[in-house]
């Protein structure tokens, strides 16, 4: 068993991890969180090119694709080497809470708990009812839809930005499981505390509005994707994005497994494979889990990017009137 955090008067929880589940020992009470620190073995013995990204050397660039709910600050975050050291740090750096009062997030901060969790790592369960509100502050975070055996990517998650808050906010179940991709950092806070915020500060409950917003909005882009273009338009349009977000002359890695790009572009692996050998055509060629980019500029004539569909959805909190901008 080991500690991870200090305790100080009403101040950073502590927390202890015994056999996959942490301990968190809250100013208010104890609760248990289910963080399932275990390495996903499901497809370990799949070949290289059918597993995860994040689980195979890197050789290439880990290219992102456009997405930025405040993603330049959680990268920015996450890669510079001035992560937060302490939850008060991590709510002061998170952009969309800029506006919400300081008292509060030191209410936040006190309830809270900075946690890493390592690649593979399931941070929740589908149907799993959650006990706090979990901001990824850092890495990448892959939302996956379970029956069985059988995996439907949904999202990647990328900082700075909440896991599902409609779950903790509803008090109902999560309707999809969370699995690291890349190392993540997360911020754990109570979800009564959470939801107490909500309710009683307009700022917070502002900031938290305009995360479900740019949320539902990017799922409404990926339905337009999927409803509106072919299955060549819909790979060809990924590749190009993912090319784009790519310095010149340099493969750019896959972002995740072939299955489960296929699943998020709503068709089967099988016709993404035949859909990559069309795309092949048009200058963007993948060999393995790496994507050359050999002639761009046939590549934006034959699959046009509309950033209705694909541009980068930000995030733009209201503020409260009085509020300076």
């Amino acid at each position: 068993m080991r500690c991870l955090g200090q305790r100080g008067p009403r101040s950073v929880p502590r927390l202890w991890m015994s056999s996959g589940v942490a301990f968190i020992d809250l100013s208010q009470g104890t609760g248990v969180i289910k963080m399932h620190n275990r390495i996903d073995t499901n497809h370990a013995n799949e070949p290289d090119d059918q597993r995860s990204a994040a689980q195979r050397k890197t050789s290439s660039v880990d290219a992102t694709m456009p997405y930025d709910p405040a993603e330049t600050a959680g990268a920015a975050l996450s890669e510079s080497g001035t992560e937060p050291a302490t939850p008060r740090e991590a709510l002061a750096a998170t952009p969309w809470l800029r506006a919400v009062p300081e008292a509060l997030l030191d209410r936040l901060a006190s309830l809270a708990i900075l946690h890493r969790l390592p690649v593979g790592s399931v941070v929740f369960e589908q149907a799993e009812t959650p006990s706090f509100a979990q901001i990824l502050i850092g890495g990448s975070v892959e939302l996956l839809g379970i029956r069985g055996r059988e995996e439907a990517f949904v999202e990647l998650v990328r900082p700075v930005d909440l896991l599902l808050p409609a779950a903790v906010l509803n008090r109902q179940p999560y309707l999809l499981r969370a699995r690291v991709l890349g190392e993540a950092r997360l911020l754990l806070i109570q979800a009564e505390i959470f939801r107490e915020a909500v309710a009683s500060d307009h700022a917070f409950c502002l900031a938290v509005l305009a995360c479900q917003a740019a949320q539902f909005r990017r799922q409404v882009k990926l339905a337009k994707n999927v409803r509106l273009r072919s299955a060549e338009e819909r790979v060809g349009c990924y590749l190009l994005r993912l090319a784009e977000a790519t310095p010149p002359g340099q493969a750019a890695r896959l972002p995740t497994e072939k299955r489960l790009i296929a699943s998020e572009l709503g068709m089967t692996r099988e016709t993404f494979s035949r859909s990559l050998a069309a795309v092949a055509r048009h200058g963007l060629r993948v060999e393995g889990d790496l994507l050359h980019a050999e002639d761009l500029v046939a590549a934006r004539a034959r699959f046009a990017l509309d950033p209705l569909i694909d541009g980068p959805e930000t995030l733009h909190p209201l503020l409260a009137r009085g509020v300076p901008r």
